[in-house]
């Protein structure tokens, strides 16, 4: 038994590692099709091709839906409304529109949303020095996101702020919201069934929201541009709900089963690290040197604040 435990703990972060890795793989595949599809019906395809793979695990799970409780409905809802539909749509229009290296830095600001998010829906105590850690991230989190800091005085516009970044935060905010909602999910319903049924409800609210904007047509579901190129367009989609999508769902939450949270905190900066060396070995999405140096001390910030609550909670 012993020894069973060692084994799993030995393994159970990388597994985080790896899961967080192939998250930050996406931008490969999304940056391409934002040159085909709107962002919207990216969104949209990607859900009906992770559902296509989570059926089973649904099939299997649909005698426990009976017993799950209206609160615990009102939590999935949410989370699979903020965090798969509209967060994901915010995140490729921030890679359409911004530097995308800029863009997978700035989503590391989500912890410290979530942290938030946990303290006034849940009551969840903060950390004494949460505050500071968090100020200097959002700090470090404005410099990543300026070019020029220097003409901040003159205008946003010439210091580099552009449509980009404020999507990236709106994405941050609704994907650390939709994470707090995701706790409230998880106590009320097995792991499988709920990362199933957040599928369903982003693939529910995909299709409303392209109905809402008249995108729910052949013409607009596969553009000219696909048709031209509707081998390149079906490939990068599988890959997007594959590599970047369904598989490291499943892997991350495997390693999370087998990892302390203190720990899978770290192991989860594999995101960053993964989506930062395809945005600018892939795409040429330098950084400036200050943008550099203030995207560490962003990576540092935050992994303080998921420190320093590890510790109050473990008390």
């Amino acid at each position: 038994m012993q020894n069973g435990k060692t084994i799993s703990a030995s393994y159970g972060p990388w597994l985080v590692g790896l899961g967080a890795a192939l998250w930050g793989t996406e931008s490969a595949w999304r940056i391409p099709l934002n040159e085909l599809f709107d962002a919207r019906v990216i969104v949209f395809w990607e859900h009906v091709l992770i559902l296509i793979m989570f059926l089973p695990i649904l099939i299997s799970r649909l005698h426990e839906i009976p017993k799950i409780q209206p609160c615990t409905w009102g939590y999935l809802l949410f989370s699979g409304f903020a965090g798969s539909a509209v967060g994901t749509i915010f995140f490729t229009l921030a890679l359409k529109y911004g530097n995308p290296t800029v863009v997978n830095v700035i989503l590391n600001i989500q912890p410290v949303i979530s942290t938030l998010g946990a303290f006034l829906l849940f009551h969840d105590r903060l950390a004494r020095r949460f505050f500071l850690y968090a100020g200097i991230a959002i700090i470090a989190g404005v410099f990543v996101s300026v070019q020029y800091p220097e003409l901040i005085g003159v205008s946003f516009e010439r210091a580099g702020l552009n449509l980009g970044t404020g999507y990236a935060l709106i994405c941050a905010l609704f994907w650390g919201l939709a994470t707090v909602a995701g706790r409230g999910v998880m106590i009320g319903m097995s792991l499988r069934l709920a990362s199933s049924l957040r599928v369903v409800v982003g693939l529910t609210c995909m299709t409303l929201i392209l109905l809402a904007y008249g995108k729910l047509h052949g013409a607009a579901l596969w553009p000219p541009a696909v048709q031209e190129h509707a081998a390149k367009a079906i490939v990068l989609l599988v890959l997007l709900a594959s590599i970047s999508g369904g598989i490291p769902l499943l892997i991350y939450f495997q390693g999370l089963r087998l990892t302390r949270a203190s720990t899978a905190g770290y192991f989860e900066m594999m995101q960053t690290l993964a989506a930062v060396c395809i945005t600018w070995g892939v795409f040429d999405a330098s950084l400036h040197l200050h943008q550099v140096i203030a995207a560490l001390v962003l990576i540092v910030a935050v992994t303080m604040v998921h420190w320093v609550q590890q510790r109050i909670e473990s008390r």
